[in-house]
C-alpha cells in the first residue's frame, strides 16, 4: 500500500477489530474499534523489533507524524534508540518543571552560606529574591524569558529603588549562572538587561571630613550615655576605620595584643583576602577596657540579645543618630572616609599605604601588580599617628553632651 492522504486518514472508519493504514518507512495509523486513530512507528534496533507512539490523530496530523518518523529514523541511523531518547526527553521536561527558580535560588544561597558569605550580604540577597519569587519563583528556571526577568526588575524600579533594581539584576544573573553550571538551564535571561535599567545617581556615604568636624564628633562620642559596649564601638570605629561589618563581627581570638595586631580572616573581608590591622596604644587600651565587659565570650561586640551573635549592624548608626548626627552628616561607614581624607591631606603617608589599610583592591591590574606590598611598617606608624590625631582633635574643646536637636 502506498502513502496515505489526509482524506484517507480523515475518512477511516472503525471496524470490529483494529486495523492499520500504512504510510511507508514503518509509519502507520492504527484505527481502534472505538474510533481512536493512533500514529505508530515500527522499527528495528539492535536486531529487535520495537514500536514508538507519536500520539493520536487529529492532535498529530499526517505531516507531523511523518516529520517525527523522519527524526526517529535519523536517531536510529546515529545508533540511538528513539524510544529511549523519547523517555529521556520526557524525564528532562519533568525535571525542568520541578527545578523552579525558587528551588534553584535557595540552593544557590545555601551554597554561598557554606562558602562563608557574610550574614549581612546573605540577608540582602534573601530580601531581593523574596521580591522576585511572586513573579518567577514557581517558574521552571530553564523557561524564564528575558521579558519575565525584566518584569521583575521593572517592579522594583516602579518603587523608585533604582539601585535595588541594579542589584536584583546581578543576583538574578548569579542564580541563572548557577542553574547553567548545574545543567538545569542553558541561558541567563538577565544577561542583556543592564541597558534597560535606570542608572541610579551616585550616592556618597555621609562622612565628616574636616579636622574641626572630627573634633566635634570625637567629643560628642565621649559624651555618649548609652550602652557601654556601643560607646566602645563608636570609639574604635574612629580609631580603626575598618568596615562596620568587620568591626561588629570582631572576635577576641583574632587579636594578638603581644604583637599589637588584629588579624581579620578572609571570609569576613569584602574582597575575600585576609587583612591585618595595626593596633595603636590607644586602641589596645580601649580593648583592655572592653575585655572587662565581653572578654568571656566569642565576640568583642556581642548582641544585646544573645552573646552567640555579634552586635546589630544598625547599632553604631543608631548611636550616631542619638548623638544628633543626621544620616546626611555621618554614618558608621563614614569613619573610613574621615580617616582616608584627613590622612591623605597630611601628605605624611603614601596613598597606597592608606588604601591598603582601608583594604581596598586596586582595580587596575597593572598597577595592582606594582602595589602588592603591605606597607606594614608605614601602616603601623600611620595608625598610631591617627589615634594621636583623634585625641588632639577631641581635646581641642570641652566634651560635648548629647544634643538631640542638633541642626
Amino acid at each position: 500500500m502506498g502513502k496515505l492522504f489526509a482524506t484517507t486518514v480523515t475518512s477511516a472508519r472503525p471496524r470490529e477489530r483494529e486495523y492499520k493504514l500504512t504510510d511507508g518507512a514503518g509509519l502507520y495509523l492504527l484505527v481502534k474499534p472505538n474510533g481512536r486513530k493512533l500514529w505508530r512507528l515500527n522499527y528495528a534496533y539492535l536486531g529487535k523489533q520495537r514500536t514508538l507512539s507519536f500520539g493520536a490523530w487529529p492532535d498529530v496530523g499526517l505531516a507531523d507524524a511523518r516529520e517525527r518518523r523522519d527524526e526517529a529514523r535519523k536517531l536510529i541511523a546515529a545508533g540511538l534508540d528513539p524510544s529511549h531518547e523519547a523517555k529521556l526527553a520526557e524525564a528532562r521536561a519533568m525535571l525542568s518543571e520541578e527545578n523552579s527558580f525558587k528551588l534553584v535560588a535557595e540552593e544557590w544561597v545555601a551554597k554561598q552560606e557554606r562558602e562563608g558569605m557574610s550574614e549581612v550580604t546573605l540577608s540582602k540577597i534573601r530580601w531581593l529574591l523574596a521580591k522576585a519569587y511572586p513573579r518567577i519563583g514557581s517558574r521552571p528556571v530553564a523557561k524564564i524569558t528575558p521579558q519575565e526577568a525584566l518584569a521583575v526588575l521593572r517592579s522594583i524600579e516602579a518603587t523608585g529603588r533604582y539601585e535595588s533594581a541594579r542589584r536584583m539584576r546581578s543576583v538574578l544573573g548569579r542564580v541563572f549562572r548557577y542553574a547553567i553550571a548545574t545543567t538545569r538551564a542553558e541561558m541567563d535571561p538577565s544577561r542583556d538587561l543592564r541597558g534597560a535599567l535606570t542608572v541610579p545617581k551616585a550616592k556618597h556615604l555621609a562622612a565628616i571630613t574636616t579636622p574641626k568636624g572630627a573634633g566635634e564628633l570625637m567629643r560628642a562620642i565621649e559624651g555618649y550615655t548609652g550602652h557601654a559596649i556601643t560607646l566602645f564601638g563608636l570609639r574604635l570605629s574612629a580609631h580603626l576605620f575598618v568596615r562596620p561589618g568587620e568591626l561588629r563581627q570582631a572576635e577576641w581570638s583574632e587579636f594578638d595584643f603581644d604583637r599589637s595586631v588584629w588579624n581579620i580572616p578572609e571570609q569576613k573581608m569584602k574582597m575575600r583576602r585576609p587583612h591585618r590591622v595595626p593596633l595603636s596604644t590607644q586602641v589596645i587600651a580601649l580593648f583592655e577596657q572592653l575585655w572587662e565587659l565581653t572578654g568571656t565570650g566569642r565576640y568583642c561586640f556581642p548582641s544585646f540579645r544573645s552573646p552567640l551573635r555579634p552586635m546589630s549592624e544598625n547599632t553604631v548608626n543608631a548611636a550616631l543618630r542619638a548623638l544628633g548626627f543626621s544620616q546626611e552628616e555621618m554614618t558608621a561607614h563614614g569613619f573610613r572616609a574621615m580617616a582616608a581624607t584627613l590622612l591623605n591631606e597630611t601628605g605624611k603617608f603614601n596613598p597606597d599605604a592608606i588604601e591598603r589599610q582601608l583594604a581596598h583592591m586596586e582595580t587596575n591590574a597593572i598597577r595592582r601588580a606594582y602595589t602588592r606590598g603591605e606597607y606594614w611598617d608605614e601602616r603601623v606608624r600611620m595608625m598610631q599617628y591617627w589615634s594621636d590625631q583623634l585625641d588632639e582633635m577631641r581635646d581641642g574643646a570641652r566634651i560635648l553632651k548629647p544634643n538631640f536637636r542638633r541642626a
